[in-house]
């Protein structure tokens, strides 16, 4: 079968600090009075996996396309899993934990858990949101590690204010929390190795409990000669260029661009919308708030009925 452009139904995630934005920014099916904090746009873990909604493979999982034509849909020779992305939306309406994901080294000594480098890249930023990004030049192990113990870690973060538009690199063994306030699009390698050090003195509403803390694993991800305010932000362009993966921001004004073959493409729409044809295919219709995977093997054309502003992710 020829492959085509993917569309798949988000896996919703509720959160302590999530809310019903997606919904109405997006139009995600955002039940009412749910804290929903993560849209998961595409991805293939147990945690979640995402479900074909289009075409001839609707009701297929990711999972189960990549097993048969896994090549053919990343361009990755040989192809082996895991999947290379992670795509997300977030929701965060209240502030996240102070976390930090280990890199390979550090998953090698710990053992069970999988890298993760990631970006965000801010859509939507309240007045006066911030993020917190890396500690601050000179921070040592023993210093975070009495901060954490007092409930005093935010003076060594680097406080960085945010507005619509930027994207923010963070390759793994930052520490780093998302201020509230903020809608997110996040790109990152696959997994959900997460370890909080810091909660805001926070209680579950559902257990009445504080929410785990991981902080042994986190003083040993931490990477404490790398501060944070050398962490790059860029807002036009190519906003990634990674080992991990590539992000281009793209503004199409135009009304088609060609898709040729050779390498997987995820599209992330958020603004505007279009559609998707190719000899023998029925058109393929996007819209703000839609990921499309477009497979290494495709060609095809994209048709613009808007200005469409998107991000494109390559590995």
């Amino acid at each position: 079968m020829k492959l085509y452009p993917l569309l798949f139904e988000p896996v919703l995630k509720e959160r302590i600090w999530g809310g019903q934005r997606l919904g109405d920014l997006f139009g995600k099916n955002v039940p009412a009075g749910a804290r929903i904090g993560e849209s998961w746009e595409l991805a293939d873990l147990p945690e979640g996996q995402s479900i074909i909604t289009n075409g001839p493979l609707q009701g297929q999982t990711l999972h189960q396309i990549l097993e048969s034509c896994g090549t053919e849909i990343t361009g990755i020779p040989n192809y082996r899993p895991p999947f290379p992305l992670l795509i997300k939306f977030l929701d965060a309406q209240d502030v996240l934990s102070v976390q930090v994901h280990p890199d390979a080294a550090t998953c090698k000594r710990l053992g069970n858990c999988q890298p993760k480098t990631e970006c965000w890249y801010i859509i939507e930023a309240a007045p006066q949101a911030v993020i917190y990004k890396g500690l601050k030049p000179g921070t040592t192990r023993q210093q975070f590690a009495g901060a954490i113990a007092d409930g005093t870690c935010e003076q060594y973060l680097v406080n960085v204010p945010v507005q619509a538009g930027e994207c923010h690199f963070l390759p793994s063994g930052t520490c780093h929390a998302i201020g509230a306030g903020l809608i997110i699009a996040e790109i990152q390698q696959p997994s959900d190795t997460t370890y909080r050090v810091f909660d805001w003195n926070r209680t579950d509403p559902q257990t009445g409990k504080p929410r785990a803390l991981h902080i042994d694993e986190a003083l040993e991800s931490i990477h404490f000669d790398a501060s944070g305010d050398r962490l790059s932000v860029e807002t036009v362009g190519r906003l990634v260029d990674a080992d991990e993966f590539k992000v281009d921001k793209c503004h199409q004004a135009a009304s088609v661009q060609v898709l040729l073959s050779g390498r997987m493409r995820v599209l992330i729409i958020l603004a505007g919308k279009g559609q998707i044809s190719a000899q023998g295919l029925e058109p393929i219709c996007f819209q703000k708030g839609q990921t499309l995977l477009i497979p290494a093997a495709f060609e095809g054309v994209m048709h613009f009925a808007s200005p469409c502003h998107y991000l494109t992710v390559t590995i």
